[in-house]
């Protein structure tokens, strides 16, 4: 398990294989993804909108200024994601990032 501090740069997606598993603590959620290649993740934690693991895209993280860094999950940062039907969503500041796979190919 890789965990991410709020020091570092933050997560890229692209570094992790399909199957890689993220747990997200944001300041007022907890969030389970599943990467399942590119920007296509799996994500639940969300009582209204992924209460149980549902297909999306992850556009990345933006920061104060409103400057997403695409493919990114940051510390400190906002993670913003998109659902079938439903648009994009904005998480609370992620707090913490931890990466379970054996697959990890680098984090920065």
């Amino acid at each position: 398990m890789t965990t991410q501090s709020e020091g570092s740069r933050g997560l890229e997606l692209n570094t992790l294989r399909p199957g890689s598993l993220i747990d997200v603590e944001t300041k007022s959620r907890h969030y389970r993804i599943e990467c399942l290649g590119g920007s296509s993740i799996r994500i639940s934690g969300h009582p209204e909108y992924c209460p149980n693991p549902v297909p999306a895209q992850l556009e990345g993280s933006m920061d104060k200024a409103g400057v997403v860094e695409v493919g990114l999950i940051g510390c400190g940062k906002r993670l913003m994601f998109f659902l079938e039907g439903r648009g994009p969503v904005m998480t609370s500041r992620v707090v913490s990032v931890q990466v379970d796979s054996p697959e990890l190919a680098s984090i920065q």
